[in-house]
């Protein structure tokens, strides 16, 4: 489990152990079979039309610098024309590059690249820890001087309109045995099963493609959306709903964080991991009483605190201060005593340092610290919807007249932190006004994007 319970990707998206919620995996048995039918998902809508930049043929055949991205792997997809015609667009003298973790190693080769074959004078290349997309570090690079800002290893979740300094986002899909894959859905699923299909980013391709060749023996695969996410994206705090029936998710990754949010919001689907880089089918269970239990738990013990700490995370964009006006508003009519803090990172051992000053903490930064670490506070650390259901502005999730999973009977759980139809405690850039609680669901997702920088396709990176 990964530091504050985000996930820090290795050597393009690996996560680290398995979080505490893991209860057991196994290889997957045969699923059983079902009659082909709708999978719905909810925030489903028609894919836009894009107009394309074109990267001149000057770029894309300059022997020179294919020379130079043969050094990178061939798996790996770095976009270094992209890049550099998107530097040269924008004549940028300074530049900044951000990486996870698991790809600084690939840096200094691509650093070289830019200042080789564009009239970049600097570039930078950022180390400060990169869990997702929330950490873009748009305002260091600003502090930078940076004219331009380039993003490895996440999709666009903060749009490009947004940024305070131009950004251009790199998603390095990884080239997978998209056969092996799709043989191994056919090996433990009889045909008609309605199965599912979703992963992390850099496997949307193929996850694209596994889709297309399963289509005439499992009629009704659908690949699950999110939006502003790309079709078949699931974030660590971000999962689509979905209704319909469906009997099984595989879920492309190398690791659980993100597999997680899904189990959370899904607890009837049965969940499947299918590992690219072992070629493993694993059957993925998540302790769903235990979660709930323990957040209601944290929720009733921090309505009787009479002093709140609320925690801005300053890790890049991981906090939104409009999330942090929402809470404190909801503090004041409460008529709760609170502190604004801001903390890079928040973790057990930092807010143990305020002693008992606080009887409870709202952290605005990642919702998995609370759902995944809660117990390792000191005092109940809450996301911002539980904060809201504490002080009476939400409903209580356990309530008699509480959405339930029809399944299951389990009370819902929403993961929709970056939805854009989240509510008031959603930390979306892309928003509309504050939609209820609770969403309807909608019809099975089209393919393409749903960044609203340009509405361009998720086919390829945000631009």
């Amino acid at each position: 489990m990964s530091s504050g319970g985000q996930e820090q990707p290795a050597a393009g998206g690996a996560e680290d152990p398995q979080p505490r919620r893991f209860v057991g995996q196994k290889s997957a048995a045969d699923a059983a079979s079902g009659q082909a039918g709708p999978v719905v998902v909810k925030g489903a809508a028609a894919p836009r039309r894009v107009v394309r930049n074109v990267i001149p043929p000057e770029i894309l055949e300059n022997d020179a610098l294919n020379r130079a991205i043969s050094v990178l792997p061939r798996n790996y997809n770095f976009e270094v024309h992209k890049t550099v015609w998107r530097i040269q667009q924008s004549n940028a003298k300074r530049v900044a590059l951000q990486f996870p973790e698991g790809l600084l190693l690939y840096s200094n080769v691509i650093a070289d690249i830019v200042e080789t074959f564009t009239q970049a004078e600097h570039v930078f290349v950022m180390g400060d820890v990169t869990y997702g997309a929330c950490c873009v570090d748009d305002f260091s690079a600003e502090a930078l001087g940076a004219d331009i800002l380039v993003h490895y290893g996440h999709s666009c979740l903060v749009p490009v309109n947004v940024t305070s300094v131009p950004c251009v986002y790199i998603f390095v899909e990884i080239k997978m045995d998209v056969g092996h894959l799709v043989a191994s859905i056919r090996h433990n699923f009889k045909p008609g099963t309605k199965i599912l299909i979703a992963g992390t980013i850099q496997f949307s391709s193929s996850i694209q493609a596994a889709r297309r060749e399963l289509e005439q023996d499992y009629p009704s695969v659908a690949i699950p959306q999110c939006k502003p996410l790309s079709p078949g994206e699931i974030l660590g705090c971000t999962s689509p709903v979905v209704a319909g029936g469906a009997e099984a998710l595989i879920f492309v990754a190398d690791g659980r964080f993100h597999l997680e949010s899904f189990m959370i919001a899904n607890p009837s689907i049965p969940a499947y991991r299918y590992d690219p880089y072992n070629r493993k089918m694993t059957s993925e269970s998540y302790d769903q009483a235990g979660m709930r239990g323990a957040r209601r738990g944290a929720i009733e013990a921090a309505r009787l605190a009479g002093r709140w700490a609320v925690v801005l995370g300053t890790l890049g964009r991981q906090g939104n201060p409009r999330v942090m006006e929402t809470v404190t508003a909801a503090l004041e009519r409460a008529g709760k005593e609170y502190v604004e803090v801001l903390l890079s990172e928040v973790t057990p051992d930092k807010l143990r340092a305020f002693g008992d000053a606080f009887g409870a903490y709202v952290q605005i930064a990642c919702p998995r610290l609370s759902i995944d670490w809660g117990e390792g506070f000191a005092a109940p650390t809450l996301t911002p919807y539980e904060a809201l259901v504490a002080l009476g502005e939400v409903p209580e999730w356990w309530g008699d007249d509480a959405p339930k999973d029809e399944a299951t009977g389990l009370p819902q759980y929403p993961m929709d932190y970056y939805s854009r139809e989240g509510g008031s405690w959603s930390s979306s850039y892309i928003r509309a006004a504050d939609r209820p609680a609770r969403r309807r669901p909608q019809a099975p997702p089209a393919q393409g994007c749903a960044c609203a920088a340009g509405g361009e396709s998720r086919a390829a990176p945000c631009r």
